[in-house]
């Protein structure tokens, strides 16, 4: 773990809502141009878009399905300074649909990284521990240089050119398991995915499976490595009350991600933007088209979250749940802001 010079959260993550259009639509007010957004319509049951600077705009992946890359001219269409523009697509801008974004700051489109026995393309931010790597597969088990200098602590990962799964792991989970973003399914043991090897500070490793390295075939990795005050992976344990487990991150959360890995469940998306005050805290499904979920689950806190059910996929008793989360202000850093419950 790393600590972090940012004093400002909101300079490499953030969640802009926006209305649609129907037509071309600029929107603004991210704070800086996202090399990674990830769009889902909150009030229609449209697939959830993915983009990022490496692949190109107009390249849609969708973490509720296993489909290939699909190009799409009427998606997100520019990257900007300050946010970005989408098309006239339905599933980004529908003119009487509402939306959620979720933005991270890398580096722009990339550039060649050698460290691994292939190239990738990466493009990375060391400061904010995010990075974006893409490669074409051989067959075989290989190491891919990440670029962040330090190990990343989770990576979520799709072939961009096949039919496929995501692929997703923590070091919580740990590098001999896997989970599927796609689907509800418990995590699994396989050394196909990670090649039983945890990332170090230049490489992470990947297995002989199709979903990561089938000759010929493209990948897109997003890898994360934590930083103090800003960002958080990890675990906790359920403890099925309706006064639920509280899951110190170090401060006050702008998005959380987390699946049970013990058993079957959703992917369940919350954001400080999305009603911004507790136990109002909607819930999106990464691995469903859903429309936005209104029920009480969760409390976004001065230095962590904590479950406000006693409901297996959030908080079952005993079972454990992986989790991402990025900070609204760090705790930590040279200019400190003060954080409080909503």
């Amino acid at each position: 773990m790393a600590y972090t010079t940012i004093n400002k959260s909101g300079d490499y993550f953030n969640t802009k809502l926006y209305s649609g259009t129907g037509s071309t639509n600029a929107i603004t007010g991210v704070g800086f141009q996202p090399d990674w957004t990830w769009i889902k319509a909150r009030d229609h049951a449209y697939s959830h878009h993915l983009q990022d600077a490496v692949r190109g705009t107009g390249k849609d992946l969708y973490s509720n399905s296993t489909d290939a890359e699909y190009s799409n001219a009427n998606s997100l269409t520019t990257f900007g300074s300050d946010g970005f523009t989408v098309g006239s697509d339905n599933g980004v801008n529908n003119g009487s649909k509402t939306f959620a974004s979720w933005n991270w700051k890398a580096n722009g489109t990339g550039s060649a990284n050698t460290d691994g026995n292939i190239t990738t393309t990466v493009s990375a931010n060391t400061t904010a521990g995010f990075s974006i790597v893409s490669w074409t597969g051989t067959g075989n088990a290989q190491t891919l240089g990440h670029g962040l200098g330090s190990a990343p602590n989770m990576i979520i990962l799709k072939e961009r050119s096949a039919t496929s799964q995501w692929q997703v792991t923590n070091d919580a989970l740990g590098w001999t398991k896997r989970l599927n973003l796609d689907d509800t399914s418990t995590a699994d043991t396989t050394s196909y995915i990670w090649n039983d090897t945890a990332p170090t500070s230049s490489v992470f490793s990947i297995g002989t499976s199709g979903a990561v390295t089938e000759n010929g075939q493209t990948y897109i990795a997003y890898c994360f490595a934590e930083k103090t005050g800003y960002s958080k992976f990890g675990s906790y344990t359920g403890n099925g009350n309706a006064d639920g487990t509280f899951v110190y991150t170090g401060f006050k959360p702008a998005f959380v991600m987390l699946k049970r890995s013990s058993n079957t469940s959703d992917w369940y998306m919350f954001d400080n933007k999305r009603e911004g005050y507790n136990v109002d805290n909607d819930e999106i499904y990464a691995n469903l088209s859903n429309v936005e979920d209104t029920a009480d689950r969760l409390d976004i806190l001065s230095n962590g979250f904590k479950m406000r059910t006693t409901g297996g996929n959030l908080n079952g008793s005993g079972e454990t749940f992986i989790f991402m989360a990025f900070a609204s202000a760090p705790l930590v850093g040279s200019n400190n802001v003060p954080c409080t419950a909503r």
